[in-house]
């Protein structure tokens, strides 16, 4: 079933709204971004599958034929551009927490080998 175009355009628009939201989390006021978030990734990426799935499935008119649905999709669009070019730093964001956490876990392993050291010698 092909949902109507006005909620077809209600939906686009929601998703925008949360995509426009993310990108200001990230990039910041100021334009300077912030490192994002597994959590932040996690958002983004439920994001652009649910509306990427609803986009297939829809047989969308001709551009030109709803001016609101190719206003929506225009800034879908933006969005999803601005993201892509965020790939490579969200990247590097993501390696440096594995780093992060790769540290952590080898600083638990040794703490965990140094009690159970010192419980033998007592």
């Amino acid at each position: 079933m092909i949902a109507p175009t006005a909620s077809r355009v209600e939906s686009l628009r929601e998703s925008n709204h949360r995509l426009r939201a993310w990108l200001e989390r990230v990039i910041g006021e100021c334009g300077r971004r912030r490192a994002a978030t597994p959590e932040d990734i996690g958002r983004l990426l439920a994001e652009l599958l649910k509306t990427g799935s609803k986009l297939r499935s829809a047989e969308l008119p001709e551009r030109g034929d709803d001016a609101a649905l190719d206003q929506a999709l225009d800034e879908y669009r933006r969005h999803v551009e601005q993201v892509r070019e965020l790939l490579p730093s969200i990247y590097g964001d993501l390696l440096a927490e594995r780093a992060r956490i790769e540290s952590q876990r080898a600083r638990l392993q040794s703490a965990k080998e140094w009690a159970q050291a010192s419980r033998q010698t007592l």
